[in-house]
């Protein structure tokens, strides 16, 4: 397959289209994590590398306000009440859940391995640490396996934080999520939620492909990205084969890592990471 090719059938790969699309329902979103914070102040759980989702008590809808298709039975007997969650399988297999929650009902042996990990209860009053109470029991009562909520931990000091990223990360998970333990649900961002990774990450849109070159002869050798600001670069690190013979199309976005940037302001050591196929909406005012 030659690289013209590629880029054609790139190009006619459908991005996910946002027809039908409700209002994205408003979520507290995570803000950094900086030195010097009391970590006590805060509960402490991972980071899950999946799908965020809001049970409305009726139905499941992504971050960006699309419905999604679950089968029947794997919301069946789900408390009336609103949650917010990661549709998850478990740590490095984002693609796989993303995959699933994307093709919907259509794979429903595919269901059986998704849990949804319950992780605030949004409507709920109260402080984290009661809301946290009552996603424990809310969740134990409905006996349903794939019905869970996230283990959220009390550490004393930024040394325990520390040592406890280590252990996530060397298993193969993403990074940690600090609550603070008197916050009330609040939406948009603020220093209540929290997430620590041991690397930055952004996202921006594919606008191009370079030739590859040896073993990647006839591939794409890495994609040319631009981000929100006009600033491009390109993304060769982290491509696997497969994605190199049928790479993310032009004008989708994608996610990729780096560490720290240069100065001229360009991403250092970018590397690629997974296919945006619904971008999060703008902050709330």
């Amino acid at each position: 397959m030659t690289l013209r090719t590629i880029v054609l059938l790139a190009c006619l790969w459908p991005l996910a289209s946002a027809a039908g699309a409700a209002e994205p329902p408003p979520m507290m979103l995570a803000s950094t994590y900086e030195a010097g914070i009391d970590v006590s102040d805060y509960r402490v759980s991972e980071k899950l590398d999946g799908v965020r989702g809001r049970w409305d008590g009726r139905a499941l809808w992504t971050r960006g306000g699309h419905r999604i298709d679950a089968p029947a039975w794997f919301t069946t007997g789900w408390p009336v009440e609103p949650m917010d969650g990661e549709l998850w399988i478990g740590r490095g297999r984002f693609g796989e859940v993303s995959g699933i929650v994307r093709a919907g009902r259509a794979d429903d042996a595919a269901w059986r391995q998704v849990c949804f990990m319950v992780f605030d209860l949004p409507d709920r009053g109260g402080t984290f640490d009661e809301r946290v109470l009552r996603m424990r029991t809310l969740l134990a009562d409905t006996g349903i396996p794939w019905l869970r909520s996230v283990a959220q931990a009390r550490l004393d000091d930024a040394a325990q934080l520390e040592a406890r990223l280590r252990v996530v990360v060397a298993g193969g998970g993403e990074g940690l999520m600090l609550h603070r333990r008197d916050a009330r649900y609040r939406v948009g961002r603020s220093d209540d939620l929290l997430k620590l990774k041991p690397f930055d990450d952004a996202e921006a849109r594919v606008i191009g492909y370079t030739a590859g070159k040896g073993k990647y002869a006839g591939m794409v050798g890495a994609l040319v990205v631009e981000r929100a600001d006009g600033v491009r670069f390109r993304l060769g690190s982290g491509l696997s084969d497969v994605q190199r013979a049928a790479p993310p199309p032009i004008g989708s976005h994608v996610t990729y890592r780096y560490n720290g940037l240069t100065a001229n302001g360009v991403p250092r050591f970018a590397r690629f990471l997974r296919q945006r196929h619904e971008m999060p909406p703008p902050d709330p005012e």
